[in-house]
């Protein structure tokens, strides 16, 4: 093994877009830097936006954001929306939205899964803000669920390396959690 510094090696991650009203207009954000914070209730999930970005405003001032996950087929939209600022254009002219229960948290129909979050705090890092939400509400279309679950093979969650800088899909899954473990009990 070669050390190569403090390279964040947790790539690939789902590429989600964040959404948020900003000035009584909704707003997305492509962003990659997801955490789940816990498995409990209430659920908390984190994400991490530099400070520079323009929906950093919208979340602090109506306390509520969106975590929409697209798909494969809305690769060009997600890119889209993380290179262009919402200062200047009309992002969510891309999409058809709706609100859930916040009624400040844009969410849109095209992405099949959408989360909407109530802002619970907010870490200050020198270039970064660090927003936790609490999840109040998950949408899910039909089309990506099985048995009840979401079925993430249906979803093709577009994700994103930061070393290769490319967009990814999933692969096959290759065994079950707490399960393929079992085979090394004595």
């Amino acid at each position: 093994m070669n050390p190569i510094g403090p390279v964040n090696a947790l790539y690939p991650m789902p590429t989600t877009l964040v959404g948020a009203m900003i000035n009584g207009k909704p707003n997305f954000l492509a962003v990659a830097h997801v955490g789940i914070l816990n498995h409990g209730t209430p659920q908390y999930l984190s994400i991490g936006l530099a400070k520079i970005h323009y929906t950093n405003a919208g979340i602090q001032t109506n306390r509520s954001f969106s975590i929409c996950l697209p798909s494969e087929d809305l690769m060009v939209q997600t890119d889209y929306c993380g290179i262009m600022t919402g200062k200047n254009t009309d992002k969510a002219a891309l999409f058809d939205l709706f609100y859930g229960e916040l009624k400040t948290a844009p969410m849109i129909r095209q992405c099949l899964v959408n989360m909407e979050l109530r802002l619970h705090d907010v870490l200050d890092f020198n270039t970064h803000d660090i927003f936790i939400g609490e999840l109040v509400q998950t949408y899910v279309d039909d089309r990506v669920m099985t048995n009840g679950k979401i079925d993430i093979s249906k979803l093709r969650p577009l994700l994103f390396d930061m070393a290769s800088m490319q967009y990814w899909s999933l692969g096959a899954a290759v065994g079950k959690c707490w399960n393929v473990g079992k085979a090394l009990k004595k």
